[in-house]
Order: C-alpha cells, then sequence, then structure tokens
C-alpha cells in the first residue's frame, strides 16, 4: 500500500517524465510547490517506490523513470481529466464542420487531425463493410465502352467500380438496369450482393434487356467487393520527434510495423465501448514493446462499429489522448449516424 506522500511523488514523476523525456530528480521534484518536501525525502520515498517496482533508475542519470507497472498503476489509478484548449477544440470541431459526404473521408480526415492534436501516431480502422447495406445504385456512362457503378451505403461510405459496357448497349439500357437494380437489391447486405444479383436480378435483366448476359458478367465482376480491414494512418512520421526513438533501430521497427500492416488483431483484439489503455508488453506484440496503444471505439450503427487507436511512446501524454478519443469518439458516432440517415448535422442548421 502506498502513502499519501508516495502517491503524490509518483504522479509528479510521471507527470514530469511526460512532459520532459528525461529522468527525474527529488531536487527538481522538491521545487514543485506540490511537493512541500525536501530533497532527502523525496529521494528516500523515490527509492522505495523502485523498489515496489513503479520507477527505474536508469544507468546514465541519478533521476529516475517510471517503469511499466508504474505507468499502469498511474493510468489506473493517478490520471486526472484533461481540459482542452480553444485551439484543440477548433481543430476537433473542423473535422465536422465540412459537408463531408462520405464515411471514409470523414474517417480519413479524423485520423489526421488525430495524429497533428497527439503528435503521435493515430490508426482508425474503418467499419467492416460486408456488414453495410445497399442504399442505392447508380451507373454513370463514362463513354461508349466503359461505366463507372455507384453503390451508396446505409452507412455513407461509396463504392466506386469502372467496368465494361459491351458494344450496341444504349444510355437506356443502363437506365433499366438501375431501376431493376435499385428495385430489387436495395436493402441487401453487402455480404450477400454477388447471390442475391444471381437470384434477383439476371433474369429480369435478360427479359428486359437484349444480349443482357454480357452487361450482367461485366457488372457483376466489377462490384464483386471482397470484405477487407480498412486502416487509416495518421503521422506515421511522428514517433520521429519522440526523443527515445532517436535509436535508427528502434525507427526501424516501428516503420517496418507500419509499412507491412499492422494486425488488427495486435492493436483492436478484444475491445469494448469506451477507452482501453495498452502499455508496453501488453501489447503482445514483440515490436510494441516500446509502445502504448490507447484505443477507443465509435459506432457505425446499430451493429456496425470502428475502432481508433493512438500509439505512442510508453512516456504518453495520456490524459491529453484519453480526453481526445473519447472527445473523437462520440462525435464521430454522431456525425456517421447524420450520414446514414442523411440528415443535416446540428452545425449546419446552426
Amino acid at each position: 500500500m502506498l502513502t499519501n506522500r508516495q502517491l503524490l511523488i509518483l504522479q509528479l514523476t510521471v507527470d514530469d517524465y511526460i512532459q520532459s523525456a528525461k529522468p527525474v530528480g527529488s531536487r527538481q521534484l522538491s521545487k514543485k510547490t506540490e511537493a512541500p518536501y525536501s530533497p532527502a525525502t523525496i529521494r528516500n520515498d523515490m527509492a522505495d517506490l523502485e523498489e515496489m517496482g513503479f520507477l527505474e533508475k536508469t544507468h546514465s542519470s541519478s533521476g529516475r523513470v517510471p517503469s511499466e507497472k508504474g505507468y499502469r498503476f498511474y493510468v489506473d489509478h493517478l490520471l486526472t481529466e484533461r481540459k482542452l484548449g480553444r485551439e484543440d477544440n477548433r481543430q476537433l470541431n473542423s473535422i465536422f464542420g465540412q459537408q463531408v459526404m462520405e464515411t471514409e473521408e470523414l474517417i480519413r480526415k479524423s485520423a489526421t487531425i488525430l495524429s497533428d492534436l497527439t503528435n503521435y501516431t493515430s490508426i482508425l480502422l474503418g467499419p467492416d463493410s460486408s456488414m453495410q447495406t445497399v442504399k442505392r445504385f447508380s451507373i454513370v456512362p463514362l463513354d461508349h465502352e466503359t461505366a463507372v457503378a455507384i453503390i451508396v451505403m446505409d452507412s455513407g461510405q461509396v463504392e466506386n467500380r469502372v467496368f465494361q459496357v459491351p458494344q450496341g448497349f444504349t444510355a437506356s439500357d443502363i437506365e433499366k438496369m438501375v431501376n431493376i437494380l435499385n428495385e430489387r437489391l436495395v436493402g441487401t447486405p453487402l455480404i450477400h450482393l454477388q447471390k442475391k444479383l444471381l437470384e434477383e436480378t439476371k433474369v429480369i435483366l435478360e427479359h428486359h434487356i437484349d444480349q443482357a448476359g454480357e452487361l450482367y458478367t461485366s457488372f457483376k465482376d466489377a462490384i464483386a467487393i471482397t470484405p477487407e480491414e480498412r486502416l487509416y494512418f495518421g503521422g506515421k512520421l511522428n514517433m520521429m520527434n519522440q526523443p527515445e526513438f532517436n535509436d535508427v533501430e528502434k525507427m526501424k521497427t516501428f516503420f517496418d510495423l507500419i509499412e507491412k500492416g499492422i494486425s488488427t488483431t495486435t492493436i483492436f483484439e478484444d475491445m469494448n465501448p469506451g477507452v482501453a489503455v495498452k502499455i508496453g508488453s501488453e501489447n503482445n506484440h514483440n515490436a510494441m514493446g516500446d509502445y502504448s496503444v490507447i484505443t477507443a471505439t465509435y459506432a457505425v450503427d446499430e451493429v456496425t462499429n470502428g475502432s481508433i487507436a493512438i500509439i505512442g511512446p510508453k512516456r504518453m501524454d495520456y490524459g491529453r489522448v484519453i480526453t481526445l478519443l473519447n472527445l473523437l469518439s462520440s462525435d464521430l458516432s454522431r456525425e456517421l449516424a447524420r450520414l446514414t440517415i442523411n440528415e443535416p448535422s446540428s452545425k449546419e442548421e446552426k
């Protein structure tokens, strides 16, 4: 059981190290108004905290730094809620102040803003497209030989697929095809689209459009959307700004991890609604031992969720990042719900 003074010394040590990235000494803590104790008293408490595994002594300094256990205790018991400044709020609001028409664009902008605000690397996992349903089909001819199929999902996500239009088909044929697709396939989950396209539309298309088989085959192949994990990165180079990653090998390991694609089971496994913090070895990946990952979920609709992650050093500003993730996940859920039902946002109404 830690004494109140030891709790204070641990909190001040972590806070100081987060800000400075330099080992913290007893004399430097004794100058803080929150710790009206002598350097000797603080030094004794720091030694006790080291013995209990909450602090570590570096080889290059008499100062101490938080251990992984110390960070975990800090996050679980000592973290205080952070208020965002006016500029932070302005940048967050800028994501939603524009008329964003597609889910993908909104998520991509969120990843960028989040990395800018934290100076860490952000990853947003987009919703599983296979769970979304078709809201509307459009087909736009590009020339005499090609057209683009536009599939609007209920989440607001838009898929564009270019396909070949066989010779002899007219604008009237394309219009008939669009009407049949919208009549028969709206409301179909994307994962069942190919099957229902065959069962519900092939015969009807052949009945209403001469030589429709070739057009059907070309269109079917174009919209064969394979469900995939949609990862959106922001600030991949931000880790270079962190002093503990001046080591070339550490940076190479990190970039290899990013470029080869971080497995979502590494970052987003076992996620529940709310914010979660994994520190160092808790990430269950050898290459992530020097990093902390803070994750949160956002809702697309009642059954579809996405995830947000911030990757930073273990010396991460946990309070600020958690506040940002709480706000962004809430705002993102609200805006995606608006896109789904295609209603004007409250900002636009004002």
